[in-house]
């Protein structure tokens, strides 16, 4: 496309976003959002020039598999004139691990030893108007001792690139660079308080604007607040009838904020929930109710075809497989996607979001104290993380580290400073960390100063042992903290060493006998089995180059289902069993929600009835709807079919209110 319709293009996206301010004799800036994906030119050191597609990591391409180091990524775009009084700024949403920006040769900013966090940089000043400019992005991946994750300590893929999306955002100079939501619901049924903190580069006249996302009603204006430069709470806003966020009910809202300055108009819309995640009685409560949770976790870049650069369709199909799987609740070892966490909203899964510290090498060297570096790098993760993912509803704890040595001096140091920050920036998330050293003295653990104690288990893996040891340790963790409740953060089976074999037999049977334990434990709040997936990692003892992996997961890295899939979604299912009767042309069925992991009231959920006929040829469908069921109860349904009097075979599903399947069943006469 010739430069001069590029520039014309642009121009009109930037017009037309938002006009400029009517009472203002002024030159004013514009409003654009431009999505910077799609092709770039790349380069590895002493290579050609390569034109790639971005999101993009080298860690896939054939040769690249295992280059560590620096690479260079460039392009091309026009920055109309109607911008130049407007503030440009650069939004990667990741670059692993560092990334040096320039505009036109000149260096823009830097993002250092950050390889999972947003960070934007203003380019204004380096920006030729009504002309070409091109940016350069180097690129770092090689292991750094002096970073989180540490060196070669994490167990999964350091995969380098501009490995998630990256936008120019054009706006007034005076803009809204960030918004900070709390949504506070009064239990059981009262209002909702929404504390809305704007930060603003200048002064300005805000006006708000919040939608129920599902019956696109507007619940709430408030219009002309004179608002100056910085952090600025919006008074009072309230909603009066609120519907909460829950996973079942994954319930949504939209803000919308408009700035009025000298300089121009901007507008900035931010998705959140209403509800209420809170640790107390040694147990979990969402919404005011005593929740088991029950999930499982996904290591994301695991796809040879992409690694780290996931498209959207596969973020989708990897996350649908979890809703299939009956999880609820996940946590996961370092920041993930933007998409990931939309998803998450929409379709409700409840995330412990995490610093990428993995590992008791992390601290290696390091006696008393940690060192500084390391605690100055751990903060910045955590302050990005909290800054751009704070208003996502499902995200409902910050995780602090994992499996780093807790009863060190200089490990559990640095734990207590994540956790510190994290309360300071946001006290209203509980706090915790993945624990691999409760086995012994677990009192003594830093998971003391946590609001949940979750633990690691590999028993009959990584910790030897059996059933009897896991037993032990469990006890021992219920003693030394009764007012907590217990996650367990991770369990399952690695075929990991030559003398763990891969037949996903014995990881059916540890899902089986493990699951079993934990539900006999009352102590016991939730749980996750890891891991969905086989993944990726440069510590893995299957495969080769990209596909260097551990066989870990009830899929493979292609996402294909192995039988243990079916059985993980049987475990994780809140229902304990349904059956049904077919007597003299009619339906009962009878079904009991579970009392134990998981554990939760079933509301508005469905059961659906296929009937089929010879040939496979589906016959009739039968829906009815389940009363409300609390932990425990049970109910009897009855169906009658008007077509399908003798159907050869029935399939059954009980379907979430949002449609998922919580349980399937077949039946063959």
């Amino acid at each position: 496309m010739p430069s001069s319709r590029r520039r014309a293009i642009l121009s009109t996206l930037a017009l037309t976003a938002a006009p400029a301010a009517a009472d203002t004799t002024r030159a004013t800036g514009v409003q654009a959002h431009i999505p910077l994906d799609g092709l770039w030119q790349f380069q590895i050191p002493n290579r050609p020039w390569t034109t790639v597609t971005v999101p993009h990591t080298w860690q896939v391409i054939t040769g690249y598999e295992n280059h560590r180091g620096k690479a260079t990524y460039r392009r091309r775009f026009d920055a109309p004139v109607e911008w130049r009084e407007s503030t440009i700024r650069i939004e990667f949403e990741a670059v692993f691990h560092t990334a040096r920006v320039l505009i036109n040769g000149q260096l823009a900013g830097t993002h250092e030893r950050l390889g999972y966090t947003a960070f934007t940089i203003d380019i204004s000043r380096l920006l030729k108007f009504g002309a070409e400019n091109e940016i350069t992005v180097e690129v770092d991946n090689d292991f750094n001792d002096h970073m989180l994750p540490r060196g070669r300590s994490s167990d999964w893929a350091h995969d380098g690139g501009i490995y998630r999306p990256v936008h120019l955002h054009v706006t007034p100079r005076t803009y809204i660079e960030r918004t900070a939501i709390e949504a506070i619901p009064t239990l059981p049924a009262g209002p909702a308080t929404i504390e809305v903190t704007a930060h603003l580069t200048g002064p300005g006249r805000l006006h708000a604007e919040i939608r129920d996302l599902t019956s696109q009603r507007t619940v709430l204006t408030r219009a002309n607040i004179d608002a100056p430069a910085g952090p600025f709470r919006l008074p009072g806003l309230t909603i009066a009838e609120p519907r909460l966020w829950h996973f079942d009910h994954p319930h949504l809202y939209q803000l919308t904020l408009r700035l009025e300055s000298a300089t121009g108009i901007h507008t900035l819309t931010e998705t959140f929930g209403i509800r209420d995640f809170e640790i107390r009685d040694a147990g979990i409560f969402l919404n005011g109710e005593r929740i088991r949770l029950a999930g499982v976790e996904r290591m994301a870049g695991s796809h040879p075809e992409y690694g780290f650069a996931e498209p959207a369709h596969w973020i989708d199909h990897d996350h649908r497989d979890l809703k299939e799987l009956n999880c609820m609740f996940t946590r996961v070892h370092w920041q993930q996607d933007r998409r990931v966490l939309d998803f998450c909203d929409r379709e409700g899964i409840m995330v412990q979001l995490e610093v990428p510290t993995w590992g008791q090498a992390t601290f290696k060297d390091m006696k008393d104290k940690p060192d500084t570096w390391i605690v100055e790098n751990g903060l910045g993760h955590l302050r990005e993380m909290i800054a751009r993912d704070r208003n996502h509803p499902c995200v409902v704890m910050w995780g602090c580290c994992n499996e780093i040595g807790g009863q060190r001096p200089a490990d559990a140091g640095f734990a207590e400073a994540m956790y510190n920050e994290a309360k300071r920036l946001d006290p209203r998330r509980p706090r915790t960390y993945a624990s691999y050293s409760l086995r012994t003295t677990p009192a003594k653990d830093i998971s003391r100063i946590m609001e949940a104690v979750e633990v690691n288990e590999y028993f009959e893996s990584w910790n030897g042992g059996g059933i009897p040891d896991l037993t032990k340790m469990l006890d021992g963790i219920r003693e030394a903290y009764p007012a907590k409740p217990i996650l367990i953060s991770e369990y399952g089976y690695c075929a990991c060493k030559p003398e763990w074999p891969e037949g996903d037999a014995k990881r059916r049977r540890i899902l089986a006998t493990h699951t079993e334990v934990f539900r006999r434990r009352p102590e016991i709040a939730g749980l996750i089995y890891f891991c969905y997936n086989d993944y990726r990692t440069h510590v893995g003892d299957r495969g080769l180059d990209r596909l260097q992996q551990r066989v870990h997961g009830v899929v493979d890295v292609y996402g294909r289902r192995k039988e243990s899939f079916e059985a993980l979604r049987r475990e994780l299912s809140p229902i304990e069993s349904l059956q049904i009767r077919y007597e003299e042309g009619k339906l009962r069925a009878t079904l009991k929600n579970r009392d134990t992991l998981p554990a939760y009231t079933l509301k508005a959920y469905t059961l659906r009835v296929l009937l089929e006929g010879p040939g496979g040829t589906i016959l009739e469908r039968l829906e009815a709807p389940i009363p409300d069921l609390a932990p425990g109860a049970s109910t009897t349904l009855s169906l009658n079919p008007a077509y399908a009097k003798t159907p050869l075979t029935i399939h059954a599903d009980v379907l979430r209110p949002n449609g998922w399947s919580a349980l399937t069943e077949h039946w063959t006469w």
